[in-house]
C-alpha cells in the first residue's frame, strides 16, 4: 500500500524513511501528535507499529480517521452518486466564500456535497468522503493553499493568461470537484490497509492529546516558528466546510515567536509518560537549535540530534539556500538513561 497524494505544506514525505529508520528498537506504538498530512503516521502503520494520530484541524484528523485508523471500508460509486446527487443550493460557503476563494456556482455545488457526506452513515467513508473533497477543493485552488487574493485566483484560473505568462494552461483548476474527486478514489481506497493493530485517531488540542493517548514514543512536528507555517490561514477554510462554520485561530498554535520558547518548555515538561520522544525541527526555525536543545535537556534523560540538508517548496520555486532537518530524539528521565 502506498501513501495517496495528499499536498500537505510541511509534509514529511520525502524524508520519512529516514525518520522512521531511527525510531528506537524497543518501540511498538507512536503517538503523531501533530499529525498535518499523516505521512509518518502512515509510514508508521506500514511498518507494523501502532499508530495514534491527533491534530487540531478537523480535516486532518479526518485524514488520520480515513487512512490511519480506517482498516478496510472504501467508497464505491453508489456512494459517488450519492454524494453528488441533488441541486446545488446557497448555504454556508456561498453565503461566506462566494467570490473569495470559489465562484458562487462552485460554492453552492460544495453546499450540496458537504450535506450529502453528512448523510453517510459509516463514519469511515465520511472522512473518506471529506479528504476526497479536500483534495479536490486544493485542486481546484492556485497554489493549493487558502492565503490567495480573489483577484489573483481569477487571473491563474485564467487558462489564457496562465499559458501566456506560465506556459502551461493549469486547466486543472477548472475542472470539476467531481472530477478531481473520481480522478483520485482509486488511488485513495487503495491506500487503505489493515496492519493488524487499534490504530486511532485524534482531533484535539496537542495539550489534551498528551494527557488522552498513551505510547512507547512521541512523535512531534509543529508548525516552525519563523518560518511559512500558517497553517489555519493555509487549511483553515477546510475546517470550516466541513462544520459549517467559520472557524478561528486556535490558541496552541507554536507559531508566535514570542511566545514560542515558553511553548516548547511547557510542551516537554509534559511528556514524563512517554519513554521517547521524537522532534522534527528546521534550521531556519525559532528558537534555534541550540536553545531547543537546552529546553529539552531539561526534561530528558539524554538527547541526539540527526540532521539531514533539505528543502521545502510552497509554491512550486525550491528555495536556493537549502535548509536542514534536525530530528531530535530524547529519552524521558522517567525511563532513566
Amino acid at each position: 500500500m502506498s501513501y495517496p497524494t495528499i499536498n500537505y505544506i510541511g509534509n514529511k514525505e520525502k524524508i520519512v524513511s529516514w525518520i522512521i529508520s531511527l525510531i528506537p528498537k524497543d518501540v511498538t506504538s507512536i503517538f503523531d501528535v501533530f499529525c498535518g498530512g499523516c505521512s509518518v503516521g502512515y509510514a508508521a502503520k506500514q511498518k507494523g507499529f501502532t499508530v495514534y494520530t491527533n491534530d487540531i484541524l478537523t480535516i486532518n484528523y479526518y485524514i488520520g480517521k480515513a487512512l490511519i485508523e480506517n482498516e478496510s471500508i472504501s467508497l464505491g460509486k453508489d456512494d459517488v452518486d450519492r454524494i453528488f446527487h441533488g441541486e446545488p443550493f446557497e448555504g454556508f460557503m456561498f453565503e461566506n466564500y462566494a467570490n473569495k476563494f470559489y465562484f458562487p456556482e462552485e460554492c453552492m455545488q460544495l453546499d450540496l456535497y458537504r450535506k450529502n457526506i453528512l448523510q453517510f452513515e459509516n463514519e469511515y467513508k465520511r472522512a473518506l468522503a471529506f479528504i476526497l473533497m479536500r483534495r479536490a477543493m486544493i485542486r481546484k485552488m492556485p497554489y493549493s493553499r487558502f492565503t490567495i487574493r480573489w483577484d489573483k485566483i481569477c487571473q491563474l484560473r485564467d487558462e489564457q493568461y496562465s499559458y501566456e505568462h506560465y506556459k502551461r494552461p493549469r486547466s486543472y483548476h477548472n475542472k470539476s470537484f467531481r472530477f478531481h474527486f473520481e480522478d483520485n478514489m482509486d488511488e485513495y481506497n487503495s491506500s487503505i490497509f489493515s496492519n493488524k493493530k487499534h490504530n486511532k485517531a485524534y482531533n484535539l488540542d496537542v495539550f489534551d492529546a498528551i494527557q488522552t493517548v498513551d505510547a512507547d514514543v512521541i512523535y512531534l512536528d509543529p508548525p516552525y516558528a519563523g518560518t511559512m507555517n500558517d497553517y489555519f490561514g493555509f487549511y483553515g477554510l477546510l475546517d470550516s466546510y466541513i462544520n459549517g462554520r467559520q472557524t478561528v485561530p486556535f490558541e496552541n498554535n507554536f507559531m508566535d515567536r514570542k511566545t514560542i520558547v515558553e511553548q516548547f518548555d511547557k510542551l516537554f515538561s509534559s511528556l514524563s509518560k512517554f519513554k521517547y520522544w521524537m522532534l522534527s525541527y528546521n534550521s531556519r526555525s525559532k528558537p534555534a537549535k541550540d536553545e531547543l536543545l537546552s529546553i529539552i535537556s531539561k526534561y530528558a534523560s539524554s538527547v541526539e540530534v540527526y540532521e539531514m540538508p533539505y528543502a521545502y517548496k510552497v509554491t512550486g520555486k525550491e528555495k536556493k539556500n537549502k535548509d536542514v532537518e534536525y530530528l531530535f530524539i530524547a529519552r524521558s528521565k522517567s525511563y532513566g538513561k
